[in-house]
């Protein structure tokens, strides 16, 4: 049985890294639990930074500030 008016979603295939954010880290001489205490960023949200998991915008802005840097400065889009 046909289903009329439905379209069937494409799954895009691209991912967040933030490959860019550690590389900032290592050229500042900052560890992971430096930027959680400049920005008052959780564990729980450093894990997810460290998955390439997506995290608010807020916090991608806290951590552009500490580190005075835009925010494609820490990250990028990958497909």
């Amino acid at each position: 049985m046909a289903v009329h008016g439905r379209k069937k979603k494409r799954k895009i295939k691209m991912k967040i890294t933030y490959n860019k954010l550690w590389k900032l880290l290592i050229d500042k001489n900052l560890k992971r639990k430096d930027l959680c205490n400049l920005t008052k960023i959780s564990a729980a949200t450093m894990a997810k930074l460290g998955k390439g998991k997506n995290v608010n915008t807020e916090i991608l802005i806290r951590i552009c500030k500490a580190l005075n840097c835009n925010i494609t400065d820490i990250m990028e889009v990958e497909e």
